[in-house]
């Protein structure tokens, strides 16, 4: 009996440190860094900031741990198409996937002929409920495409470049001939963006309720919607621009250009953040997964390349039959290319140079001129120069939401407002933009040769030619008090002429006391006592 009591317990005893294990491997890739810490709490001399430092660090882990055991509760898993013996997943059409497939999931899959107002470019909302198209010859629509159900649609009679929607389906942003326009989910026109001129391409930033435009003079422009002003305009001085796409891990704006280089933006910079030569010829088509890990950018030269944004570097190379006009990835990594009639499918194209794409699909005698993945399904809409069609991609969605940041089922009006004024009070400002977001509330434990060396260098960047001097500050003498004071050296105060007095009178104490032990001056003048025979004397 205790024999196998014993047993007992050194099974759960095992038991328990494998799912101890199991929660610690899953804990690390919710932490910054996965787990990593990057300085301890024991370098912070402070008492105060390191007690609040091992807080924050405390309810991250905290946080982080939660996230890691609610997965157990994620019942829904993604799907992929898996071929059988010789067979190869790109041969299989989208007729064939249709007809293996449920009767919701055949709904999905449409074609919308619309001959007389393409190319068209389509868009998704954050929830992916609703579709927006707009026609280059003047036609927007917006539908939820789920119902099948027609919201407004625009005959505007001049060129549309590109459509955006704004923070919800009840907001969306046209780039039309000259200026760009903001309508409601009624078709009445809201406002005029008369600073965004001919723009050739928006983009959405949910966060920060920033609107971005490029255009043909290569100004990049952010238009801040929940108040209205002109955040920040860039002067890109690499002439028109069709290209773009945000990295929606730090909201970093990505330009490809026509010198073969993409350019990384933030509102608080008029200069790129990074700049880097991907192609020998023009960019056509950039796109950034959802982690912001990996970007992947294509070119006049024919040539698609996969970078890894945190070293800068290429990482894998393809050729495409044609040069890709545009590219898009779906949330779990499935990398759309379009070039001419074809879109091609890589799956788990960014970690392994893979042989032969997911899926194909041909549109005869047409132009892909717009990629977009719907979030949280596995449909991708593609606009060509005939209509939209709606792509069934088993395995590009998310199966698992987050309905209190954006729910992908229909929502009430009260939801709605709740969730706006949720995300106004909860906006990140334009200046919180960088290539690394965690920055704030981090400790730069870098020693002090290292700040040197990187003044240095900086310093020698800018000054070719010149000698680095080094200017060794004294601390503390120009501190705010000391300004003050010598700025107020000239007021009469009586409350300051008492203090300078007591200050005068301190010193002349300290000093005779000073004098009084060394035995100078001061000890002569004074009057011989009685006891002063068994005082210490000193040596002279």
């Amino acid at each position: 009996m205790t024999s196998q009591h014993h047993a007992n317990a050194a099974v759960a005893d095992k038991a328990a440190t494998v799912a101890k294990s199991v929660l610690n491997s899953r804990t690390s890739k919710y932490l910054r860094d996965g787990g990593q810490p990057q300085h301890s709490s024991k370098s912070i001399l402070d008492i105060k900031a390191r007690s609040q430092h091992k807080r924050l660090e405390a309810k991250y882990a905290d946080a982080a741990k939660r996230a890691a055991q609610s997965e157990l509760l994620l019942a829904d898993a993604p799907g992929y198409i898996e071929a059988e013996g010789m067979e190869r997943t790109y041969k299989f059409t989208q007729k064939l996937i249709v007809e293996n497939v449920d009767a919701n999931t055949q709904q999905k899959a449409f074609d919308l002929k619309l001959p007389e107002f393409g190319p068209y470019a389509v868009d998704y909302t954050r929830n992916g409920r609703h579709l927006l198209i707009g026609g280059r010859k003047g036609h927007v629509a917006t539908f939820d495409w789920v119902q099948k159900i027609l919201g407004t649609e625009l005959h505007l009679n001049e060129t549309v470049r590109d459509v955006q929607w704004l923070h919800n389906e009840t907001m969306f942003a046209v780039a039309q001939k000259q200026y760009t326009y903001i309508y409601d989910k009624d078709g009445a026109e809201v406002h005029c963006l008369r600073k965004f001129v001919e723009v050739n391409r928006l983009e959405f930033l949910p966060y920060h309720f920033l609107l971005c435009g490029i255009g043909k003079n290569g100004f990049l422009k952010y238009q801040d919607t929940s108040t209205g002003k002109l955040v920040a305009e860039h002067r890109t001085r690499l002439g028109d621009c069709n290209t773009m796409t945000q990295n929606p891990y730090n909201a970093v704006i990505n330009l490809g250009h026509s010198n073969g280089t993409v350019t990384m933006w933030s509102p608080s910079m008029n200069e790129p953040l990074v700049k880097i030569l991907c192609h020998k010829g023009p960019v056509k088509g950039v796109a950034v997964d959802r982690g912001g890990y990996y970007m992947a950018t294509s070119g006049l030269d024919g040539q698609l390349k996969i970078w890894d944004v945190r070293s800068y570097k290429c990482v894998h190379e393809y050729y495409t039959p044609t040069p890709a006009s545009e590219l898009s990835i779906s949330q779990l990594g499935i990398l759309a290319v379009g070039y001419g009639p074809n879109v091609t499918l890589w799956k788990d194209a960014f970690k392994t140079k893979q042989k032969s794409p997911y899926l194909t699909h041909l549109i005869p005698s047409q132009t892909v001129n717009s990629l977009a993945f719907c979030p949280f399904d596995d449909i991708l809409a593609v606009g060509h120069t005939r209509g939209v069609a709606s792509l069934i991609v088993p395995g590009s969605g998310e199966p698992n939401y987050d309905a209190l940041e954006v729910n992908p089922y229909e929502q009430t009006t009260q939801q709605r407002r709740r969730a706006e004024v949720r995300g106004l009070l909860d906006k990140v400002q334009p200046e919180m933009i960088a290539l690394n977001p965690d920055f704030v509330g981090t400790l730069d434990a870098g020693a002090a040769e290292e700040h040197a060396e990187e003044k240095r260098a900086e310093w020698e960047a800018n000054h070719a030619g010149e000698k680095w001097e080094p200017r060794n500050r004294a601390r503390g003498k120009s501190s705010a008090m000391k300004r003050v004071m010598r700025k107020q050296k000239n007021i009469v105060d009586p409350k300051r002429l008492e203090v300078l007095a007591k200050h005068r009178k301190g010193v002349e104490e300290r000093e005779r006391e000073r004098k009084r032990k060394a035995g100078g001056a001061d000890e002569e003048k004074r009057p011989y006592s009685a006891l002063d025979r068994f005082a210490k004397k000193t040596k002279k």
